[in-house]
Order: structure tokens, then sequence, then C-alpha cells
């Protein structure tokens, strides 16, 4: 980014059990909006990850290394389990990027940015659209279509691919 002085920061928050190509998407774009993008990676037990926290920091890393090279913003992921705008603020964010699929998260979605814009009046939440081909991919349809024998490779990156299907064999992830 051009400009003065000022480094804009933001925070793109979530699970990432697995990491999928639509969250890359998101990432990538959101790669031009900022000078620093930190990936928060949420511990969230409830959600029964398939990866433990450590795994899925390592798995954002690597697959957004590219990125980063490609667009020169520094992307960091770290694993968080405080309120979103204390990790914001944590780091030095300005901005909280969420990713929108449909209309049905947006319900959520909007009712989320309320409570941290009355939490943190200074910190923006900025939406971005999945673009077309990614709209449809979450990570629970992808650990379900990979529990279940189907091909993920048209939705998850790499590293991310071989890890899970290693996983989901049981056989040891690294």
């Amino acid at each position: 980014m051009s400009g003065g002085a000022r480094r804009f920061v933001g925070v793109y928050p979530g699970t990432f059990d697995p990491i999928t190509n639509g969250h890359l998407d998101i990432v990538a774009r959101a790669a031009r909006l900022v000078h620093r993008l930190v990936i928060g990676v949420a511990i969230n037990v409830g959600k029964e990850p398939l990866f433990s926290l450590d795994e899925r920091v390592e798995l954002v890393a690597a697959e957004t290394a590219r990125i980063a090279q490609e667009t020169g913003t520094e992307i960091e992921a770290l694993p968080f389990e405080a309120l979103l705008v204390d990790f914001a603020r944590k780091v030095g964010a300005q901005v909280i990027i969420r990713g929108l699929r449909a209309v049905a998260d947006f319900d959520y979605e909007f009712q989320m940015a309320g409570m941290n814009a009355r939490l943190a009046p200074d910190i923006e939440t900025v939406f971005l659209m999945a673009s077309e081909r990614h709209q449809f991919i979450s990570s629970r349809l992808v650990k379900e279509v990979a529990r279940l024998g189907g091909d993920i490779t048209p939705f998850v990156p790499p590293v991310t691919l071989a890890r899970t299907q290693a996983r989901l064999r049981g056989a040891p992830s690294r």
C-alpha cells in the first residue's frame, strides 16, 4: 500500500479447521487492503476440531506464505482465546476482516459486527464476499466430504489436503 507512515493492520479470525481455498481467497483479497494481516486462529473447542490449535496455526502459516510473498503484505498466524476485539487491540489492528459466503452468514456476522462495534468503536469490521467459485466451501463441509471418502482436492490447498487425508486415515499428519 502506498501513502503515509501509518500502517494498517487487519485481523482475519476463524477456526480454520481446515483452512480452505475460500479462506485463502479472503486472505489474498484482504492482503491488498492492509500492510499487515494477522490471521487469528480461534481455539473454539465446541466445534470439535480435526486439527489441534498448534496444527491449525502451522497450516495457516504454511498455506498463506505464498500470498505474503506475492503481495508484500506481512501475514502472521496467531492463536487466540480472548474476545476478538481484545485480540485485535493486542495486535494493533484497526480492522476486522470477515468473509461472507451467503445471506445466512450475513445474519450472524451482522450481529457480531454490531457487538464488536459496541465493545470497540475504534475497530471497523470489513466484510469481503467470497468469490463465486468459493461461496459454497466451508471447513465443516470439507471435513464431512473427506470423512465420507470424497475428493476434497478442489476445496483445500495442497499441504492441507495431505495433512487432512493423513489425519483421516489415522496416520500422523506431519
